[in-house]
């Protein structure tokens, strides 16, 4: 019979650097706003019981379960076939502090902490590290991926938005590849987020619209590549709120409060703006006078973590 275990893990959200959605190409970076999942062997064999205290969708999380179930299924571990058969369902309780359907890669944050907890309950009740079965973080975050897929909250995979908080700091990605072409931390910044009073599913993103930026959402990349991150958060940030019909202002605001760079955020509706201590304050009180809250938090270059195992 299976011990009860119960494991935890935290992963933060992301902040959009480029939207990969009009080119395939992305970069974000992670934010000190988290998903954590606890994840406990008990029920019913095959059972996943599913709990949250947020908007998250369940059917993702169940899908998460699944993948690394079906993943870790049969393994070989030290030359030696195994297979790995739980006798015990799945029970994952999800709570956030991150806003869901806000352009804070919720969903990337929920499948990372959801694939992590479950991946490491069972190396713990069965005595294995990833690279003993010829595994690795990368295998993980995939896993991830796939079942954002299949759930049908992203419309790229969010490879660029996953893979920052998966490993927190700043990625630059592509997509298509599931390729990280730059990885390396965030500088210390206030991050400041705008937060309407309304929600926007990235899948329900008018897809057409977006790529109709690809010519200068490429240009936003180019400055990303080449290390000048704010200068591509703005321009890709004021790009995208014109093809999806948010108001450009609230990152004008910002920018003429002192932010070193302000702009959309994923599909939205939440902004970014990074600012320096000196302008912080200023920032967010240009944004005092528009419907919604005002968040403030930091750069997460952690990532998805462990913070109880077993």
């Amino acid at each position: 019979m299976v011990m009860l275990l119960n494991t935890k893990v935290r992963s933060p959200g992301s902040a959009t650097v480029i939207n990969a959605i009009s080119t395939g190409y992305g970069s974000a970076f992670g934010i000190k706003l988290y998903v954590n999942a606890e994840v406990k062997f008990k029920g019913p064999k095959s059972s996943i019981l599913c709990e949250t205290d947020s908007f998250v969708d369940t059917k993702l999380m169940e899908l998460c379960v699944e993948k690394v179930i079906e993943r870790f299924g049969i393994l070989r571990i030290g030359g030696e076939l195994k297979y790995l058969d739980l006798q015990t369902g799945v029970s994952v309780k999800t709570t956030s502090t991150l806003p869901a359907a806000s352009g804070l890669s919720s969903s990337s944050a929920t499948s990372n902490a959801v694939v992590m907890a479950t991946a490491r309950a069972i190396m713990n009740e069965y005595g294995f590290e990833l690279e003993d079965a010829g595994l690795n973080e990368l295998d993980l975050l995939n896993l991830a991926i796939d079942a954002s897929l299949e759930a049908g909250v992203t419309i790229t995979g969010a490879f660029d938005d996953a893979s920052a908080s998966f490993f927190g700091g700043l990625t630059v990605t592509d997509n298509m590849k599931r390729k990280i072409l730059q990885k390396k931390n965030m500088e210390e910044q206030n991050i400041l987020i705008h937060m309407p009073d309304r929600k926007s599913p990235t899948a329900k993103s008018d897809v057409g619209r977006m790529k109709l930026l690809a010519p200068w959402v490429k240009m936003a990349f180019d400055e990303a590549l080449n290390g000048r991150i704010y200068s591509a958060l703005t321009l890709n940030g004021l790009l995208y709120c014109s093809a999806l019909g948010f108001d450009s202002n609230i990152a004008l605001d910002a920018l003429d409060a002192g932010a070193v760079a302000a702009g959309l955020s994923g599909t939205g509706p939440s902004f970014v703006a990074v600012a320096n201590n000196r302008n912080a304050d200023k920032v967010e009180e240009s944004w005092s006078s528009y419907p919604g809250r005002v968040i403030r938090t930091g750069v997460d270059n952690e990532g998805t973590k462990v913070v109880r195992s077993g």
